[in-house]
């Protein structure tokens, strides 16, 4: 039986072109996919959010859920500290 504990990121990305999208649109944009990632059971914490806007006016946009791959440590944190 397979776990359902997956430490690979999940990430809901797309990209527009220019003339697709304002900063409105982008903004909302993000936040759904935020949500999406919240809703899937993400920490807000755990979401990694990455914009790319390009010189020609398009733009990235890629919201992660970043797990960590120690799930079950408890000894150590994020950036590799101990308690």
């Amino acid at each position: 039986m397979m776990s359902l504990y997956q430490p690979e990121p999940v990430e809901i990305s797309t990209r527009m072109r220019p003339g697709e999208w304002t900063e409105e649109s982008l903004e909302a944009l993000v936040a759904s996919y935020q949500q999406r990632i919240v809703e899937m059971g993400a920490g807000i914490t755990d979401v990694v959010t990455d914009i790319d806007r390009s010189d020609d006016g398009s733009v990235r946009v890629a919201v992660s859920w970043v797990k960590p791959a120690n799930a079950g440590d408890e000894d150590s944190v994020a950036g590799g500290q101990t308690l």
